[in-house]
């Protein structure tokens, strides 16, 4: 009988940890290609932050933050490396242009960093979060060849 209850404590543990070892906001690349990727999320001090960079290469994934998620909403942003690729989206935030972690959305520019529209992921109660990036539609490719003319 102490044996049967050692087992199911060892199995319930592992379950445990297991489980929250996965919890996770991954992104994965389903193209060939390098692409650079940003998110932006609520911060633990209060208000907005945005990240990056984190270099995928294609056909794989990188998790972007740890643990289970704590908040509903999140933002992403991607752009490839090579070849100019964009995925974006209408909620605009900052990013710099090498590796950074900036505290707030606002004032972009006045502050040295780019403005770009990041895309809404609404997460629900889930803990885990997987977005899938794939090529971007020619429709939005044209777009940002209009914006940059």
């Amino acid at each position: 009988m102490i044996r049967d209850f050692l087992i199911c404590a060892v199995m319930g543990t592992m379950v445990f940890y297991s489980v929250e070892s996965f919890a996770s906001f991954r992104v994965c690349n389903g193209t060939k290609n390098l692409i650079g990727v940003a998110i932006g999320h609520p911060s633990s001090q209060g208000g907005w932050m945005t990240q990056g960079w984190w270099q995928i290469p294609g056909n794989s994934c990188e998790t972007l933050l740890k643990g289970a998620l704590d908040s509903r909403y999140y933002y992403l942003y991607a752009e490839g490396v090579l070849h100019g690729e964009h995925w974006i989206g209408n909620v605009q935030m900052c990013v710099g242009q090498d590796e950074f972690k900036i505290m707030g959305i606002n004032d972009c520019y006045a502050r040295g960093y780019l403005k770009v529209g990041f895309t809404e992921y609404d997460t629900g109660q889930y803990e885990n979060w997987t977005v899938q990036l794939t090529n971007p539609r020619k429709k939005d490719k044209d777009a940002i060849d209009a914006e940059s003319s």
